[in-house]
């Protein structure tokens, strides 16, 4: 059982904002970087793992991130952008290595079969069983075609609609202007509403599915 003294600590470390735990990080503080990993580590999983459909590329760029960031600490600039962003930005350029490095072997598609389509255990109604394989069924429909879409239109419908990025925050991930998210944030809903549409066996009522409450 934690003792009073650390029960402070613990909480005055989760009130650090990311910045202040950067710098205590640097410092050489190893609890700061503790707090930030556990901070930070499951949303830019889910966000390597929607946009590589690979649960072991998820894995390997979440601590790639990470290890970055305790050799390149020093290279983020807090003028251009949040340290959120600037992490989400080092995870997007090794999925797409590793998008790139696959592109010519499989699509992106099939990389589903990687991780068997399990669908994540707070997703489940375990005393429903039908309703646990129906919503299973639109969970990975949901996934295929988010999947699906080209990385450029996957990748902002990703940051804005399952991670909820403002657009500024979202062109910091992907180096582009604010415009250019508003712009293929639109197209890139469109095309997931075609692909959803067109899903067997939920048909054209699939397109009401709102992508991020659908996902981990």
């Amino acid at each position: 059982m934690a003792s009073n003294e650390d029960r402070f600590f613990m909480s005055a470390y989760t009130d650090f904002d990311d910045n202040e735990l950067l710098q205590r990080m640097m410092s050489g503080d190893e609890e700061a970087f503790t707090t930030l990993y556990r901070r930070r580590q499951g949303g830019l999983y889910r966000f390597a793992l929607q946009i590589s459909g690979s649960e072991a590329v998820a894995e390997d760029v979440t601590q790639e991130v990470f290890f970055v960031l305790m050799r390149k600490a020093s290279e983020y600039v807090p003028a251009r952008g949040s340290l959120k962003a600037y992490l989400y930005g080092i995870a997007r350029n090794h999925v797409l290595r590793y998008l790139e490095g696959k592109r010519a072997s499989i699509s992106m598609v099939d990389g589903l079969e990687e991780y068997g389509s399990r669908v994540p255990e707070p997703l489940i109604v375990r005393n429903d069983p039908l309703g646990d394989l129906t919503r299973h069924e639109r969970i990975e429909s949901v996934r295929r075609a988010v999947l699906a879409l080209p990385a450029r239109y996957r990748e902002v419908v990703v940051l804005c609609d399952l991670h909820e990025m403002e657009y500024g925050e979202a062109s910091a991930v992907v180096g582009c202007r604010v415009g250019t998210i508003r712009s293929r944030l639109h197209r890139g809903r469109a095309l997931l509403a075609e692909r959803l549409s067109d899903a067997k066996p939920f048909g054209p009522a699939l397109h009401r599915i709102k992508p991020k409450r659908c996902f981990a």
